[in-house]
């Protein structure tokens, strides 16, 4: 086998945006959901989602190439990876983040070099539009399917600090920043003697009570309206922030954390969850491009490594940390008060 220099990965990546594209316009036109349905042929499909005849069969063969559809004799169906996760009338569907990367992302990442120039966010805020989650919240409707399509991408994590964490040490808990509450769930169906509450802005309590609900564990689970920079938060053993503080530069990272410190009690944890970059920052090739993606998003937002997280905890008070791989790109990173 040659060691010669080989072009192949430069081409994949530089033109990554190919298949990426294809990916995503599948998921716009639901052609994964249609297929959950049933087997389809090339030309029922063509009719189904309103391709053009020139287009349709390349499309649909490079989704087999790339792996997303399986073919046999010009029937087309789903792999299991993608019946299971981007149907969407599954639980397990993640592709609300597919949709927002299509009808947001994609645009904005054009601009990534003016990013790298500038520091400057890149998104609706960059030309006086009302910033996409200020949007986002005002409309239920919308914040249900985001917080639900978030759920799906974290699920996995979720899973893996239910079962993992030592909580058979802790009474009670508050997942800060709770979203649909999927975290929590998991936490209180693996640890039946936990009560916890999820923390997070007023709009999101009718939707987090109602997964709640629908999961069967309304009476170890509880809302709690509040904004975690403007107000305290809430007392209990052990204390998680999962994909919360890539939200926010140095300043307001080190914050938070401190209010972490002051809300718990002395053996208390406080858990921090996300896409962890290595800390010799050059294999979670995700992590890396998540952080810039917070370039494009937010004003000061980074992410971050595992010594980084446990740097901040320890100035903060907490007298021991840890790192543990979760899943994936995720880790979370662990302080004992």
């Amino acid at each position: 086998m040659s060691n010669d220099p080989a072009p192949d990965q430069i081409m994949q990546v530089g033109l990554g945006f190919w298949a990426s594209k294809t990916l995503l316009s599948a998921v716009e036109m639901e052609l994964f959901t249609e297929l959950a349905k049933h087997p389809e042929s090339g030309e029922a499909l063509r009719d189904r989602l309103g391709l053009h005849p020139r287009s349709s069969r390349d499309f649909l063969d490079a989704l087999v190439a790339l792996g997303f559809l399986e073919r046999d004799e010009q029937v087309y169906r789903n792999t299991p990876s993608t019946d299971l996760f981007l149907d969407k009338h599954k639980p397990s569907y993640i592709g609300g983040i597919l949709e927002m990367a299509n009808q947001r992302l994609y645009g904005f990442w054009g601009s990534l070099t003016e990013a790298l120039r500038t520091g400057a966010l890149q998104n609706e805020a960059k030309s006086g539009e009302t910033p996409f989650f200020q949007a986002l919240y005002a409309d239920p409707a919308r914040l249900r399917g985001f917080l639900a399509a978030m759920t799906g991408l974290s699920h996995g994590a979720n899973l893996a600090i239910a079962e993992r964490f030592p909580w058979h040490e802790h009474q009670t808990f508050v997942d800060v920043g709770t979203a649909q509450g999927d975290l929590a769930v998991q936490i209180a169906l693996a640890n039946e003697h936990l009560t916890g509450a999820g923390f997070d802005l007023p709009e999101v309590a009718p939707i987090f009570e109602a997964y709640v609900e629908q999961n069967g564990v309304q009476d170890r689970l509880r809302f709690a309206a509040g904004d975690f920079f403007a107000d305290d938060l809430p007392q209990a053993d052990v204390l998680v922030m999962g994909h919360i503080l890539h939200d926010w530069g140095l300043e307001g990272k080190r914050t938070l954390i401190s209010k972490a410190y002051e809300s718990l009690p002395d053996a208390g944890a406080l858990i921090v969850y996300e896409t962890i970059i290595d800390d010799n920052r050059s294999e979670n090739s995700f992590g890396l491009l998540m952080s810039l993606n917070m370039l494009i998003e937010t004003e000061h937002g980074f992410d971050y490594t595992a010594s980084d997280c446990m740097g901040w905890m320890t100035d903060a008070g907490f007298r021991s940390t840890r790192a543990e791989h979760l899943i994936g790109p995720d880790s979370m990173v662990v302080g004992v008060k």
